[in-house]
């Protein structure tokens, strides 16, 4: 059976953690916080005022929400950070709703997933931050988080990423102190990130692993988290006769994509869309290859994937990806989107969002091209990360096609955001989605000795995604009880 996290599990590692904690001054924070931080106590929220976002001061775990003030320094709370794009930008009538992994710490949103997949084991006895060492297998910003909150929390980060990933990812790992393990390949090999934690599983015994891709606690948070920002998001811009109609994330560890499955019990005709990239097309045509979308990960389906939440796959060309990051972030680009109505703030902002933002929001204009979404429409989407992680990906574009220009901006805006077209995409049909998650069997079941009893359940049983989901209640109750066993609230 699935194993559900909510009880504890070893009493004596459980005060080890207490004292480690105590010692450290770290106090966690719940889900409820993470979702509103209103909850968060106040000599937490006044003691921030004067903590960097980005400081690695246990205090910023009380920083991992959408909430967070867009300010480098002394920031507190208020809505989810977002974007809406108009059809200046998107060519269309429908509009797409960008929510700004930017704004918390790590400059990405993993550092909520890695947290939805440490704290549990924390609370419950099973890590022993005394002794354990946290592996985060990852294509980028999941191992970035983890080790954030590893550092955070008195833990020893073990980074496991492909070593053809974005120069700043390594730079980072290696100031803040983690161990960094490259594995062969790019974006698209997470085969071989398997491999190492299969060594590592072999010959390090101090080591406990935390699979973004099969760990529930990733899509706990999202589900818990991100689905009641994205819903708090729709309602500050809906109007009178506004519908939400998509939500569009890359598969990625499908983590993200489970804020889905939140919106689902609000919005019941939602689309959820899943986007991939095009010359990895996994879910859209059981296909392989690498591809330059950093941060999504593919060649296999993620076991916390729930697939029958799932309507349609996009398929995004990589190269369309590379060519908007320009036009957004080259000053020849900016010019010229300015000259076409785009509104000089916008531009501005366009930076916020990285290349897998990009993707998703050319699969939401897909999706609203698809489905003949009109102005009443809403297409909300995520950009996990900003440009400021791939600084150097526009130096290696310079090298490799020369200065940006004006000429370049127009074919790239012309070709690449406007004349988005609807190939390479497809509404799944209940055994299409069947297909899809069978497609589970070979990676968890094959290669990575998951019970092929618990892959049918994953499918068959109607009460067991409500129950992963519900765990964070259960989750909350202990995060509690640890920190009045730590005191450092009193």
């Amino acid at each position: 059976m699935i194993p559900i996290t909510d009880k504890i599990v070893d009493q004596t590692v459980l005060q080890k953690a207490v004292e480690r904690f105590r010692e450290k001054g770290v106090v966690l924070p719940t889900f409820a916080q993470m979702q509103n931080p209103e909850l968060v106590p106040d000599k937490i929220s006044e003691k921030l005022k004067g903590i960097g976002l980005w400081d690695l001061h246990p205090l910023n775990l009380f920083r991992i929400t959408w909430k967070n003030e867009p300010k480098k320094s002394g920031g507190l709370y208020g809505h989810p950070n977002f974007l809406e794009l108009p059809k200046s930008l998107t060519g269309i009538d429908t509009r797409i709703v960008v929510m700004l992994g930017k704004w918390f710490p790590t400059g990405a949103h993993k550092v909520g997933a890695a947290y939805g997949c440490l704290a549990p084991r924390i609370i419950t006895g099973q890590f022993d931050p005394t002794y354990h060492k946290a592996v985060w297998p990852s294509t980028g910003n999941y191992c970035r988080g983890g080790a954030f909150d590893s550092y955070l929390m008195g833990v020893t980060a073990v980074a496991i990423l492909p070593e053809e990933m974005s120069r700043e990812r390594f730079e980072w790992l290696k100031e803040i102190g983690a161990e960094v393990i490259a594995t062969p390949g790019c974006e698209s090999n997470v085969k071989e990130i398997y491999d190492k934690c299969w060594e590592i599983r072999r010959t390090r015994k101090d080591c406990m692993i935390f699979n973004q891709f099969d760990e529930f606690g990733n899509s706990c948070w999202h589900y818990e988290v991100t689905g009641h920002a994205l819903e708090e998001v729709y309602r500050l811009v809906a109007g009178k006769s506004s519908r939400l109609s998509g939500y569009v994330s890359a598969t990625g560890s499908a983590g993200t994509i489970a804020a889905g499955d939140y919106l689902r019990t609000k919005f019941p005709h939602l689309k959820v869309v899943a986007s991939e990239a095009l010359q990895c097309p996994t879910l859209l045509r059981n296909g392989f290859g690498g591809h330059r979308i950093e941060g999504i990960g593919d060649k296999h389906v993620p076991w916390v994937h729930n697939v029958k939440n799932t309507n349609v796959v996009t398929a995004i060309d990589d190269e369309y990806c590379m060519r908007l990051f320009r036009l957004f972030n080259e000053k020849e680009g900016r010019e010229y989107l300015a000259s076409c109505g785009v509104e000089k703030e916008l531009i501005a902002q366009l930076g916020m969002i990285g290349i897998s933002g990009i993707a998703n929001i050319l699969s939401a204009i897909k999706t609203a091209k698809h489905f003949d979404m009109d102005g009443d429409d809403v297409v909300m989407t995520i950009a996990t990360d900003s440009a400021e992680m791939y600084g150097s990906r526009l130096e290696e574009l310079t090298a490799e096609r020369g200065a940006y220009s004006t000429v370049q901006a127009v074919k790239d805006f012309e070709k690449c955001m406007l004349g988005t077209t609807t190939d390479c995409m497809k509404e799944l049909t209940y055994n299409d989605q069947k297909e899809i998650h069978n497609l589970k069997y070979f990676t968890w079941v094959e290669q990575q000795a998951k019970d092929v009893e618990d892959l049918r359940q994953l499918w068959d049983d109607h009460t067991i995604w409500p129950t992963i989901f519900s765990q964070p209640v259960i989750w909350d109750q202990l995060i509690n009880e640890f920190n009045e066993r730590t005191g450092l609230l009193k």
